[in-house]
C-alpha cells in the first residue's frame, strides 16, 4: 500500500503488507509506520520512518538503553551462558580501537627503522 496524495492515505496510517493479513487470512489492524521496525521498512518509506525517529538527547539514551537491555538478555542473562557475549564485546572494542588509530597506524607503515 502506497501513500500519496491520490490514495487519502497519509505516511502514518501505512501498513505493511505483512500486517494486512495474518497467517491465517485474517485481516489484522494497519500498523502505523512509527511503530514499524526497521527490517520491515520499505525503501521508500525509509526518509519518512527516520524522520519519525526520535533525535533528541533523551531518545537516542533510551534508543541505547533498549539496545543494551536487549543484548543483556540475549547474550548473557541466560540459564546457559557461554563466553560468546563477553567475547563479542572484546571484538567489538578491538574494532573500535583500531578504527580510531588507523590514521596513526598508516603513518607508521611508511617509516623506515634503521
Amino acid at each position: 500500500m502506497l501513500a500519496g496524495p491520490h490514495t487519502g492515505l497519509n505516511a502514518v496510517s501505512v501498513a505493511t503488507e505483512a500486517a494486512c493479513a495474518a497467517p491465517g487470512g485474517e485481516p489484522t489492524a494497519p500498523v502505523l509506520l512509527k511503530d514499524t521496525k526497521l527490517m520491515d521498512v520499505k525503501l521508500g518509506q525509509l526518509p519518512t520512518w527516520l524522520a519519525m525517529r526520535d533525535f533528541t538527547p533523551g531518545g537516542i539514551v533510551g534508543g541505547l538503553r533498549r539496545g543494551y537491555d536487549r543484548y543483556y538478555n540475549k547474550y548473557i542473562n541466560v540459564k546457559k551462558g557461554s563466553i560468546s557475549g563477553i567475547s563479542m564485546v572484546l571484538a567489538g572494542y578491538v574494532l573500535v580501537s583500531y578504527i580510531w588509530s588507523y590514521s596513526h597506524l598508516k603513518h607508521d607503515r611508511h617509516r623506515k627503522y634503521h
